[in-house]
């Protein structure tokens, strides 16, 4: 399939998925096993270390501590940088990090956001304008409400006893209630 890029080719396999007759509403791993079983998709030999990577990425991801205040916080951050010409992902541990590695690693998940919710504005003033046949949808971008809303829910969880067998490190910590 030369010429064409990897999301390309991946999207032509959503494409076939599709048009097979197989459910639509279905799972990206529905459509995986499709495609592996089809032959339209098989694991290039040099992507094992590029899945690796993304697998130590999800896992930083999703590693939190509680912090001194009490807060959860993610623990480690990347921050994408230039150096000698070329593109890294590098990264840090919040607990010992750099300042300027966090300013980085903040402004570009903030940027994140940003692209975020102007594609979210563009999909729902589409479908809003050539879909929806009902009351449009509306969308409020300003997040403070929102934010401030779960702050207080987090403080009120404090307060409880809360034991869990999740599956994530902030899952598996357990809260003491703390007197009022």
């Amino acid at each position: 399939m030369s010429g064409i890029t990897m999301t390309q080719q991946r999207l032509r396999i959503v494409g076939q998925y599709r048009e097979s007759g197989r459910p639509w509403l279905a799972t990206t791993r529905q459509m995986a096993e499709w495609a592996i079983r089809e032959g339209l998709w098989a694991r290039r030999p040099d992507s094992q270390v590029g899945q690796c990577a993304d697998e130590l990425a999800r896992a930083m991801r999703e590693e939190y501590y509680t912090d001194p205040q009490g807060r959860e916080v993610r623990a480690k951050h990347v921050a994408r940088v230039k150096r000698d010409g070329v593109q890294s992902s590098l990264w840090d541990d919040i607990r010992n990090a750099g300042t300027r590695h966090m300013q980085i690693a903040f402004q570009q998940r903030r940027h994140q956001i940003v692209g975020d919710c102007k594609q979210i504005k563009a999909d729902v003033d589409s479908f809003n304008e050539n879909g929806n046949l009902e009351a449009p949808i509306q969308m409020v971008l300003d997040f403070t409400v929102d934010v401030t809303e779960l702050e207080v829910l987090e403080a009120a969880k404090g307060l409880l006893i809360v034991g869990s067998n999740g599956p994530t490190p902030r899952a598996e910590q357990s809260r003491v209630a703390v007197p009022v």
